[in-house]
C-alpha cells in the first residue's frame, strides 16, 4: 500500500469512540481537505473529503443514513 502522503497530519481521535471500540481519527489537511481513518489501523486505509463533502458525509451519518 502507498504510504499517505501527508503522514505528518496531526490526528485527532473523534470525542465519541469508546476504549476498544470503534474509533475514527481526524486530521485537517492542506487546501481545506479532511482526512479521515480507522485509529487501530493508523497505517491503513484513509478517506479524503473536502470541506463539503465532509459535510455531507458527516449529516449523513447524523441522519443516519445508508451511504453504500
Amino acid at each position: 500500500m502507498n504510504e499517505f502522503p501527508e503522514s505528518h497530519a496531526a490526528w485527532r481521535k473523534s470525542s465519541y469512540s469508546t476504549n476498544g471500540g470503534n474509533c475514527v481519527e481526524i486530521a485537517s489537511l492542506a487546501n481545506g481537505r479532511i482526512a479521515i481513518r480507522d485509529s487501530k489501523d493508523p497505517s491503513g486505509p484513509v478517506l479524503v473529503f473536502d470541506r463539503a463533502a465532509f459535510a455531507t458525509f458527516t449529516e449523513a451519518i447524523k441522519a443516519d443514513e445508508r451511504l453504500f
